[in-house]
């Protein structure tokens, strides 16, 4: 017997009424009619249960032991091994004898079974998605339902609380941080607040076009090029933030009581280890210290 919901053994001609008859006028039943000393019936089985498995509850699969139950192989007129039949609103509706590849089955399948409903999205996947694209006030509709559900749940708080830093609610999103429980979400949480710390440094700093004017007239001003990072950072233009802090790291690394390798490392944790700009400029940091 499958450990599967959707695949049986057939023991009896009253078991086959109850699970293939009376199944099929709610959902079509495929019967694998086999035998122990039929190979290419035990190669087609391990196929014709993943099929079922894929169908997620749409297909019924019921296995008839050819050797035992004499009786049912007599009704239906088998004559060969493997044979399979569908049945549907209790009568057989289609089916084969003999192996098959896969794909001829599915195809043969198609005008009979329905396609399974499509798994339910995660919705902090679907929120993670719609940040990235820069959707917020849709993240924000979805991570409230989230929070809904679960008002502890860390990664929604805090990926709610960078949307209200986005439209410049700061003061709420670090009263949304602030809820965040435990140490799970450490490194997000890390992120996230150096997120709310750099959108208020910026605030504070002259313009991008002031800051760009200074450098062009001195390359080297320190304290135009931390700013300008700053104020890129805030915008979301993190490559080009992460350049300028590690050529200012390179040259002058003392800045600021250290400045430059804090903030790369701040804007490491807000990105997440597995950003592709977090792997480039990890490596080249490395790299400037060694």
């Amino acid at each position: 017997m499958s450990d599967s919901p959707y695949i049986f053994d057939i023991s009896g001609a009253a078991n086959f009424e109850q699970l293939v008859i009376e199944n099929s006028f709610h959902k079509p039943v495929l019967v694998d009619f086999w035998a122990e000393w039929c190979a290419p019936c035990k190669a087609l089985m391990p196929m014709l249960a993943k099929i079922t498995e894929d169908y997620a509850g749409e297909l019924l699969l019921a296995k008839v032991n050819c050797d035992i139950e004499q009786d049912i192989v007599m009704r239906f007129g088998i004559r060969s091994l493997p044979t399979v039949v569908l049945f549907k609103d209790g009568q057989p509706v289609d089916g084969f004898a003999g192996a098959q590849p896969e794909a001829a089955i599915r195809e043969m399948l198609k005008p009979h079974v329905a396609e399974p409903a499509p798994a339910a999205a995660d919705p902090m996947e679907s929120a993670q998605a719609l940040f990235a694209e820069g959707r917020f006030a849709e993240t924000e509709a979805l991570l409230k339902q989230v929070l809904t559900e679960n008002n502890e749940n860390g990664a929604a708080l805090i990926l709610y609380a960078r949307c209200l830093a986005e439209r410049g609610e700061l003061g709420e999103a670090e009263v949304v941080l602030d809820a965040v429980k435990g140490d799970e979400h450490k490194q997000a949480l890390a992120g996230a607040k150096a997120q709310l710390t750099f959108l208020r440094q910026a605030a504070d700093l002259p313009e991008v076009a002031t800051l760009k004017s200074r450098l062009a007239q001195n390359a080297e001003d320190d304290e135009a090029v931390y700013q300008l990072a700053v104020q890129q950072l805030a915008r979301q233009q993190y490559e080009a933030a992460l350049e300028g802090l590690l050529k200012l790291f390179v040259r002058n690394r003392s800045y600021g009581d250290g400045l430059p390798h804090k903030t790369l490392l701040q804007v490491f944790d807000l990105l997440g280890g597995d950003h592709p700009l977090v792997t480039t400029y990890r490596r080249k940091l490395y790299q400037a210290i060694y």
